[in-house]
């Protein structure tokens, strides 16, 4: 069963990892934002065992300059199976 306790702890903690002491450059973002997306996934996955689960992660990574931010997505939601965890860092 997906628990999004779970999947927020184990986010935090990569996302931690790999940014902990990071200077923004926006080319190095493009790779950071790749490989916490595939960490995440590979890790919250991991810990789910063999299910049918399909993991999503979406990464946006930006220079924090006095300004603002809005992300949206769409997908098709059954509110009785599926589920998310969100979380965020700055340094």
């Amino acid at each position: 069963r997906f628990y999004p306790s779970k999947a927020k702890e184990i986010a935090d903690k990569i996302i931690e990892e790999e940014l902990n002491g990071a200077v923004y450059d926006d080319q190095d973002a493009k790779s950071w934002s790749v490989i916490i997306s595939d960490k995440v996934r590979e890790k919250v996955t991991e810990h789910l065992g063999k299910t049918r689960y399909k993991v999503v992660v979406q990464t946006t990574i930006g220079q924090h300059r006095d300004q603002g931010i809005r992300v949206a997505s769409r997908c098709l939601w059954d509110p009785t199976t599926d589920n998310y965890a969100s979380c965020n860092y700055s340094n």
